[in-house]
C-alpha cells in the first residue's frame, strides 16, 4: 500500500515484463506529478486506481506525468490516461511514443544492417518478433513539452532535471537539492545492473549512440551529486550509491576482460559471443543479450584492448594485447 514519505509516494504496479514490477511515484509540489506511468495492461491499470485509493486521490488529481524514459513498462499506460493529461519527458521520448511510419522503417533498416554485421542475419525474424511484442504495452501519446539538463519541471520547484543516456537515449532522473532525494528510473538498480540497450541512430546522425559508455558516463555524473536516497524505476529505495557504482562498474570490467580472453588468437563475431556469454537465455532474450554484448565490444573497442575488421559486411573481433 502506498504511503507519504516526505512528499513522496510509491506506487508499486505489475508488468509483464522479467524485471517485475515497476515503481512508479507520485511527488507532492505546486502540482502533483505522477513520475512514469506503467505498461499498457488491465492488471497494471486497476492497480494503479488501488495504488491511489490508498493515497485518498484519484487519476483525475494528477496534474501532470514526468517520463524517466520510453520503454514500455514506464510508458505504456499513458493510452489510459485522459486525453488532456500534460506529459513531460525528454525530447528523445517523441519517436518512440509518437511512432511514425518513416522512424519505424529506420527502426526496421537498422536492425537489418547491424544484424549482418553482428553475424545474426539468420537472427533477424527471431529479433523482429520480439521486438514486435513488446510494442502491444507502449502508449500512442505526444509530449506537452519537454525536459532537459537543468530544468526545474513546472510546479516541481526544487527538483532538476539530470540527463542520464545509456540505459535509454531519452533517460532523465530528478534531484531535488534540498534533501539530496534523487528519483532515478531504471539508470541504477539496487538488485540487478539495467542493460545499456542498443538504439538506432539518434535524428540527425548516422551511428548508433554507444550505449554502454554512455551509461558509464552517466554513473560518473550522479555519483558527483550529493544524493542521499535513490527512488528507484524498480526494486527498493537505497543509499549507497557511490559503493555500488563501484560495484556495476567492477563487475562490467571483469567481463568485459572475459570477453577479451576469448578473443587472444581467436576471432568471433558478435553472435558467437553473445551466445558464450549468455548460453542459456540468449535466445528467448535475444534484444537484451545482443545489446550487452555490443556494449562489452564497444567498451573493449575504447580502451584499445580488441580490434574490429569486416569480412562480407559482417564484424569480427580480436584482442589486440
Amino acid at each position: 500500500m502506498a504511503e507519504w514519505n516526505n512528499d513522496i509516494a510509491k506506487l508499486t504496479i505489475p508488468t509483464p515484463f522479467a524485471v517485475g514490477d515497476v515503481n512508479l511515484y507520485l511527488v507532492r509540489g505546486e502540482r502533483l506529478t505522477l513520475i512514469d506511468a506503467g505498461p499498457k495492461t488491465e492488471e497494471a491499470w486497476e492497480v494503479l486506481h488501488s495504488e491511489l485509493e490508498s493515497l485518498n486521490l484519484s487519476i483525475a488529481d494528477i496534474d501532470q506525468v514526468i517520463l524517466t524514459h520510453h520503454h514500455p513498462d514506464h510508458v505504456g499506460l499513458l493510452d489510459y490516461f485522459p486525453e488532456d493529461m500534460e506529459i513531460f519527458g525528454h525530447p528523445l521520448n517523441e519517436r518512440w511514443l509518437n511512432r511514425t511510419d518513416e522512424f519505424l522503417q529506420q527502426n526496421n533498416d537498422f536492425y537489418t544492417k547491424v544484424l549482418k554485421e553482428f553475424g545474426m542475419s539468420g537472427q533477424y525474424d527471431t529479433m523482429a518478433l520480439m521486438l514486435s511484442r513488446e510494442l502491444r504495452f507502449f502508449c500512442s501519446r505526444a509530449l506537452t513539452g519537454v525536459l532537459t539538463e537543468g530544468d526545474t519541471p513546472t510546479g516541481l520547484n526544487g527538483w532538476r532535471v539530470i540527463e542520464t543516456p545509456g540505459h535509454a537515449q531519452s533517460h532523465i532522473g530528478l534531484f531535488r537539492e534540498r534533501d539530496g532525494a534523487y528519483i532515478g528510473g531504471d539508470h541504477l538498480l539496487a538488485h540487478i545492473s539495467p542493460n545499456p540497450l542498443m538504439e538506432p541512430p539518434l535524428p540527425g546522425e548516422d551511428e548508433r549512440p554507444k550505449s554502454l559508455l554512455q551509461y558509464n558516463e552517466s554513473l560518473d555524473k550522479i555519483n558527483r551529486l550529493p544524493i542521499s536516497v535513490i527512488y528507484a524505476g524498480h526494486g527498493i529505495d537505497f543509499s549507497n550509491v557511490s559503493e555500488l557504482i563501484e560495484q556495476r562498474k567492477k563487475s562490467q570490467h571483469e567481463r568485459a576482460m572475459r570477453v577479451k580472453g576469448w578473443l587472444q588468437g581467436e576471432k568471433l563475431t558478435l553472435f558467437e559471443i553473445c551466445k558464450r556469454l549468455f548460453p542459456k537465455v540468449y535466445k528467448r532474450e535475444l534484444p537484451l543479450t545482443a545489446s550487452e554484448t555490443v556494449g562489452q565490444l564497444d567498451y573493449l573497442l575504447s580502451l584499445g584492448e580488441i580490434s574490429e575488421y569486416k569480412e562480407d559486411g559482417v564484424s569480427f573481433y580480436t584482442a589486440v594485447k
